[in-house]
């Protein structure tokens, strides 16, 4: 503790009257004070003066940088800054990502003796099943997570850059959704399926007369959106002739209704996502320079999903919830191995299509190799290019690590399961032995989790 302990009952008096969840800790990781809100959503009103900060959010033996977490507080130290970190916290509701804030308080001969955290929770996005956004816990999309929060609180132009099915559009909702502009429209305008005819009288709008067949006004999607966010999806798939018009509305921030010399301002964020790979296309003077500069401030990658293999169990179970409701369908081991070991060209919606097809097929609760379809029994071999999607060698974290992913399924059975060890052990299609063994195996993070 520090020798003049005078500024304590100050800054503890500070974090309580703050909404949003705070603690103040020292230099060694221990809480010292938390505020009502802290100990309301993430103790579940419990004191947890005392304990340690990783303690109580990771359930960790020791400090978030000695167990592959980026611990803000060593960050801190050693910066003598603010930090910002996004993780994945233990709480009343089960584990959710949580944006935190940590800043360092200086004593009065400048050295740093408290730290005062504050913790945003995501809502858009958690580490476990049965959530209809965003779900994951591997570093890929992890690493996605970190740079939507930092990006969604502000107006900027958001690009996300990722192979078809791998959720660009749920990322884009999450932006709007950690964004101010949450309450207001989230209007997503589908680039590939609009003809350049009708492109700029369904962006903008047009006037009864504009044309043959507009028999009345319309309001266009940019007016829609106003005051929230407009997603334009697959925009590398506008034609030319109207990049010009869309990148006249970036610049000024005004437009005009076909048929109509009023000019009107747009309020509105843009998120824009696309397959293409949109500076080749601009080599070839198919897509503009200045718009993609407009449209790309700052960029997302969203990962495919042989980037992400150790989220195949969160996935499938969430898909699997989805597509099948109130059958409480598992995947056995055998048949986890072999969703890990296929590429899925088609990412996260090709599994949902094929855990569908294997629900259809399957009588019972577990999903085995049996019920999966061929071509994910005996995948055909892919080209490189094909199988990369364009985006170049797979990540360091892309490898399949099938004692992990089992591992993790194991521990989603258990987090779901109410039943009898029994009864677990007959919807993993495993003997009660292997059950417990596999149990034993887990530790901490066992059935006392």
């Amino acid at each position: 503790m520090p020798a003049d302990p005078r500024p304590l009952p100050e800054l503890v008096s500070f974090i309580e009257t703050l909404p949003e969840p705070h603690i103040l800790c020292d230099r060694d990781y221990r809480i010292i004070a938390a505020n009502a809100a802290y100990r309301s959503s993430c103790a579940g009103g419990r004191s947890v003066v005392g304990r340690t900060c990783y303690e109580v959010s990771h359930r960790y033996s020791v400090p978030c940088d000695r167990a592959g977490e980026s611990c803000p507080l060593a960050r801190s130290l050693d910066s003598g800054q603010r930090e910002r970190v996004l993780h994945l916290h233990h709480t009343p509701r089960g584990e959710e990502y949580v944006n935190i804030e940590l800043s360092p308080v200086r004593d009065a001969a400048g050295e740093i003796t408290w730290f005062v955290e504050k913790m945003e929770p995501m809502p858009v996005a958690r580490g476990v099943s049965g959530h209809h956004g965003l779900i994951g816990r591997a570093p890929a999309f992890r690493r996605m997570l970190e740079l939507v929060m930092r990006v969604a609180p502000s107006d900027a132009s958001v690009l996300l850059q990722g192979e078809s099915g791998t959720g660009k559009e749920l990322v884009a909702a999450a932006v709007h959704q950690a964004s101010r502009r949450a309450d207001r429209p989230f209007v997503v305008v589908d680039c590939s399926g609009l003809p350049e005819t009708l492109f700029e009288s369904e962006l903008f709008g047009h006037e009864r007369g504009a044309f043959t067949g507009a028999v009345a006004r319309k309001t266009g999607l940019v007016e829609a959106a106003s005051g929230g966010t407009l997603f334009l999806d697959e925009v590398g798939d506008i034609p030319l002739g109207m990049q010009v018009k869309l990148l006249r509305l970036l610049e000024t921030g005004t437009y005009r209704r076909v048929g109509s010399t009023e000019l009107r301002r747009a309020d509105v964020r843009l998120v824009s996502a696309t397959h293409r790979p949109l500076q080749q296309m601009i080599r070839e003077g198919r897509f503009r320079q200045d718009l993609y500069f407009r449209i790309n401030t700052f960029p997302i990658r969203v990962p495919p999903l042989r980037e992400r293999t150790g989220d195949l169990p969160l996935l499938a179970s969430s898909l699997l919830e989805r597509v099948a409701p109130h059958r409480g369908l598992a995947l056995s081991p055998a048949a986890l191995r072999m969703l890990a070991a296929y590429p899925f060209p088609g990412n996260v919606r090709e599994l949902r299509n094929v855990l569908e097809r294997a629900s259809l097929m399957c009588d019972g609760e577990v999903i085995g190799p049996g019920h999966l379809a061929e071509e994910v029994r005996r995948p055909a071999s892919l080209p490189a290019d094909e199988a990369g999607g364009g985006q170049g060698a797979p990540a360091a974290d892309a490898t399949p690590d099938l004692g992990e992913i089992q591992r993790q399924a194991l521990l989603q059975a258990l987090r779901g399961h109410r039943g009898s060890r029994r009864e677990l052990a007959r919807k993993l299609g495993m003997s009660e032995r292997t059950l417990y063994r596999r149990l034993r195996a887990l530790g901490p993070e066992g059935p006392g989790d």
